[in-house]
Order: C-alpha cells, then sequence, then structure tokens
C-alpha cells in the first residue's frame, strides 16, 4: 500500500494543481496510487486519459477519486469545455504523465497533437515530467533514446523505468517507477514558486561519475558510479538558478539540458579540470567516484594471459577534493561526499575534517536500495560547524539532490565571522 508522509517542505506546494496523463499500459492502474499520494499532498489533480488507457482502468474511477471529469476527448458530447486542451494545459501547475508509453513519447518529441493529451502537450506552459513505462527492448531502442533526447533538450523531466519483470515476463529496464517515487519527484519540480532563483548568482562545479585508470589498452581500474546523484545536483541547481559546470567522467546516464558538460576520463584528467574550473566557481560539490589508484606503468599492448597471473604495481591518484580545499579562496564553498560500506559516520567526519570542508555527504553503498545504481539515496549530512549531523530517508536522488543544495544554501547566508571561525578549525 502506497503510504508517503507530508513533510513540512510539501505543505507549500498545497493547492497546486497537477494534471496528470494517464496512457494505455498495463502500469496505467499504478496511475491511482500516484493521483492518491498528489491529493495527500495538498495538490488539487485533474486526470487527462488517452483512449486505450481507457480499457485497462475505467474513467469513472479516476473521476470518483478527483472529483472531477476525466477528459479523454475534447469533442466528446458529455465534455463541459469544447476547447478543453488549451484552458486546462493553461491552468495548471504541473504536467505528469504516468505511465508514459513509447507512443506518447515518439507523440511528444516530434509534435503530433492528435488527441487530447498530446494537444494539451503542445499547448502547456507548465513544467512537464513524464514516467516511461514499455517492454524492455522498446525502452532500449534507439528510436526511444532519440525521443528521450529531444524531449530532455526540451526541458522534459523524466523519471526513469525500473528494472524488473515485465508484463510480458522479460526482465530489464522499462517497468514504471515507484508511485512514491513519481508523486516526490512531482513535489520536488513544484518546490520553488516559478521565477523563484535562490541560487541566482552561484557558479557552481561539480564533478560526476568515475574515473578510469588504464591497465593496457583494454583494461582498466574504476570505482562504481552511474553518475546519477552528480546529475541530479546538477539539475536541481540550474532550476534554481545557478550556472552550472559539471566535469563528467564515465556516467550510465545522460546529462540535463542547461548545464556545460566537460568530459573526462582518467582522475589526472579530472583533476586538471576541475582545477581549472575551480576559480571561477563560488561553490565546489565533488560528487565524482575517482579512482583511489592507478597502475604506475601503462602498457602499450593487451597484456596477455599467463599462468603466472598479472602483477600491477600501483600508484596514487591525484586527490582533486584535497587541492581545491587548499587553493580555495574566501568565500568559496566546499562539499564532499563520502561513499562507505562499513563505519559510515566515522570515516565521513574524518574526511570532513582532514581535507577541512565546509559539509560532507556520508551514504552507505552496501545496501541495495541506495547504492550505486539505484535512483535513490539514503545520506547523512555532516558539517564542520555543526555538532549535529542531518539524516535524510530513503528518497529519490533528485529530491535528496535538493536537500543538499537547501543546506548549501544555508551555509551561504552564515556571517562572514563565523565563516572565517570555521574555516581556523
Amino acid at each position: 500500500m502506497f503510504n508517503m508522509k507530508v513533510d513540512q517542505n510539501q505543505v507549500s506546494r498545497a493547492g497546486k494543481r497537477v494534471a496528470l496523463g494517464v496512457t494505455g499500459g498495463i502500469a496505467a492502474y499504478k496511475a491511482i496510487e500516484v493521483l492518491r499520494g498528489l491529493q495527500r499532498a495538498g495538490c488539487d489533480v485533474r486526470v487527462a486519459m488517452t483512449r486505450h488507457a481507457c480499457e485497462f482502468v475505467q474513467p469513472l474511477t479516476f473521476r470518483a477519486l478527483s472529483g472531477s471529469y476525466v477528459l479523454v476527448d475534447d469533442y466528446a458530447p458529455d465534455n463541459p469545455d469544447p476547447i478543453a486542451h488549451i484552458t486546462f494545459s493553461q491552468t495548471i501547475d504541473l504536467l505528469l504523465v504516468a505511465p508514459a508509453t513509447a507512443n506518447v513519447l515518439a507523440k511528444f518529441a516530434t509534435g503530433v497533437a492528435d488527441d487530447f493529451l498530446t494537444s494539451t502537450y503542445l499547448a502547456c506552459t507548465a513544467p512537464v515530467i513524464v514516467a516511461p513505462a514499455m517492454n524492455t527492448a522498446m525502452w532500449q531502442h534507439p528510436a526511444t533514446q532519440r525521443n528521450l533526447a529531444k524531449l530532455r533538450a526540451d526541458g522534459v523531466h523524466i523519471i526513469e523505468p525500473d528494472q524488473g519483470e515485465m508484463a510480458c515476463g522479460t526482465f530489464g529496464p522499462g517497468r514504471l517507477s515507484e508511485p512514491e517515487r513519481i508523486v516526490l519527484a512531482a513535489l520536488e519540480v513544484l518546490k520553488l514558486p516559478e521565477g523563484e532563483q535562490d541560487f541566482a548568482g552561484e557558479r557552481l562545479l561539480i564533478t560526476a561519475g568515475a574515473t578510469r585508470e588504464p591497465i593496457d589498452p583494454v583494461r582498466f581500474i574504476s570505482n562504481r558510479s552511474s553518475g546519477r546523484m552528480g546529475f541530479a545536483l546538477a539539475e536541481a541547481a540550474r532550476s534554481r538558478g545557478a550556472a552550472v559546470t559539471v566535469i563528467a567522467g564515465t556516467t550510465a546516464v545522460d546529462p540535463p539540458t542547461g548545464i556545460q558538460v566537460i568530459r573526462v576520463t582518467t582522475a589526472d584528467e579530472m583533476y586538471r579540470a576541475t582545477m581549472e574550473q575551480f576559480s571561477r566557481a563560488t561553490a565546489f560539490i565533488a560528487a565524482a567516484a575517482v579512482a583511489d589508484y592507478r597502475p604506475d606503468a601503462q602498457s602499450e599492448q593487451k597484456i596477455k594471459k599467463s599462468a603466472g597471473g598479472m602483477q600491477l604495481t600501483l600508484e596514487r591518484t591525484p586527490d582533486i577534493l584535497q587541492a581545491a580545499a587548499e587553493s580555495r579562496r574566501d568565500g568559496q564553498l566546499i562539499i564532499g561526499f563520502a561513499a562507505e560500506t562499513e563505519n559510515v559516520l566515522d570515516h565521513a567526519r574524518a574526511k570532513l575534517k582532514n581535507k577541512k570542508l565546509d559539509a560532507i555527504v556520508a551514504n552507505d553503498v552496501s545496501k541495495p536500495e541506495s547504492g550505486f545504481d539505484s535512483p535513490n539515496n539514503a545520506i547523512v549530512i555532516l558539517f564542520r560547524d555543526r555538532d549535529e549531523a542531518l539524516e535524510l530517508p530513503l528518497m529519490p536522488k533528485t529530491e535528496a539532490a535538493h536537500r543538499i543544495l537547501d543546506e548549501l544554501a544555508k551555509l551561504r547566508n552564515e556571517t562572514p565571522a563565523r565563516r572565517k571561525a570555521s574555516a581556523n578549525k
């Protein structure tokens, strides 16, 4: 049973008007839970369905739960508004489509408007979120991926599907994300009133993804990282008015639009790019999983297998976070990350103190629900000048990103005397 507690940060979203679009897939029944979750958060929800969605869930179900007429066809005899796709789309704070089929993604991406929902999308001036759901092969098809890239470029927020067993029996990515995650993502987009830009004037530098240290032309040493957290931070900062530069290693997800991305491979390349950009940044968030060691020599040819095995001599890679902290100027804020598997808080506190950071985000990556490839995270934020730590429950990384930025904003607002005292600790 879907059961989400409404926290104080959601109170300001009360009264927000959300249009919930439901398209024709087996996951359409989960839209009922999305509707109820939004209502619990205080949102006023109206529902629009495609004709094929009506074959999975009847409009009467959504009408009973929402208390409003469910729109399927502008020209239906019982439709109280013959131009509903215009009036409906321009009186909402958010358009959320869950589930979004491959078909509707293609229509959105190419501007096809052949039913009420697609016409509403074209006329909509509010933020748009889509939560895709489809067969794994359809999700991975180049056409679908091109359409997703186009939608991202158009500013559409995409809640990537989960991995799991499909209705057809296959296993892989394509399963509709959990309703709670969809609701939280929607509430996060609704968090800041339109035009509120609390990070305007800030220049954020963020590292994301993993570095790769070559052994030979075909092998390398690396750390596990999808880049989701770093890109979530970048998207959140951009939405709040910051100019964002991301130095990205290897990632499993695409970067958000509207930011500068500098691609690198090795720790050396990430170090050089970071130090080149660091002086122009007002804040630096080191979310990348940088390999701590690399082979002391790279073979120019592939090393062949032998009975004696392979022996490697490793050397340390540059400490990017330490170098940034040592070269910071007055007013620059630095937040690090500590991905740990044991004694999480002890290791994070040591890193926070030794590197003289303003704050550090710690998480236990041994937990499968909040590990490297998960869309969710459960974090603890520790501060240099506060004794208490801020422990946050499991939440989507998009939500966690805003909570981290909330704390960065508080650090920015500290008095200069307190900041100076903190820097001398």
